[in-house]
């Protein structure tokens, strides 16, 4: 199972992240500020990083920063109390792949948990086949019964994060938050005309449907 670094100066909330995921077979290492959880780094190897955005000495977004530089593709899930659009927004700029916010459902954590997990051995790989599409990260490029798909660089990047997540909704504000510029002259109303390309392009693929959750978002759901 993977190694988890959690960064939390709450130490009762800590202890009990580390004790769930220990309780799922993976292993953890504790640390309660982002001082702490630099220095764990700098002593060994992490398949995922949770911390807390407000810590002391060095705060989560910090923390981000510096993982990055290190490595592009190890998951870093924050875990707060701050649920404000810039936050979340310099949040995705730094590189995090997800949130959860305080208080929260520990089984609902745990599948996020799994779910970033399972992304992160598709980066590794930097391949992802559904039935008869493959995207490889790598090139860039999506090939449909072996010949090449024409998709858009944020296509490809809007696809690519639909499937790693299969029946995960995403919604419209989070992806707008992940692939757009908030000061650009895009809307809501943008994601709508991406995914209608999407799914004009990706008709004839056999393994998947794009579905609209109305009032949210869009999710991929598997055949």
């Amino acid at each position: 199972m993977a190694k988890i670094l959690v960064a939390e100066d709450d130490k009762a909330l800590n202890r009990m992240v580390c004790a769930t995921l220990n309780g799922c077979g993976h292993e953890t290492v504790a640390c309660f500020d982002g001082a702490q959880a630099l220095d764990a780094l700098d002593g060994g190897s992490f398949d995922m990083i949770i911390s807390d955005v407000m810590m002391p000495n060095t705060d989560g977004f910090a923390l981000a920063e510096s993982v990055r530089e290190r490595n592009e593709r190890i998951p870093i899930l924050f875990m707060t109390a701050r649920d404000d659009k810039p936050s979340k927004q310099l949040g995705y700029k730094i590189g995090i792949d997800d949130y959860v916010v305080k208080p929260f459902d520990i089984d609902l954590f745990l599948l996020r948990v799994g779910a970033l997990l399972r992304r992160a051995a598709i980066e590794e790989n930097r391949r992802l086949s559904v039935g008869n599409l493959t995207l490889d990260k790598e090139e860039h490029a999506a090939y449909l019964n072996g010949e090449e798909l024409p998709l858009t660089v944020r296509e490809f990047e809007l696809l690519f994060k639909l499937l790693s997540f299969p029946k995960k909704t995403f919604t419209r504000s989070r992806l707008m938050e992940e692939f757009w510029d908030y000061d650009s002259s895009a809307s809501s109303r943008t994601v709508d005309v991406y995914m209608a390309k999407l799914r004009d392009k990706t008709a004839a693929c056999d393994g998947f449907e794009i579905v609209t959750v109305h009032g949210l978002g869009y999710k991929a759901v598997l055949r």
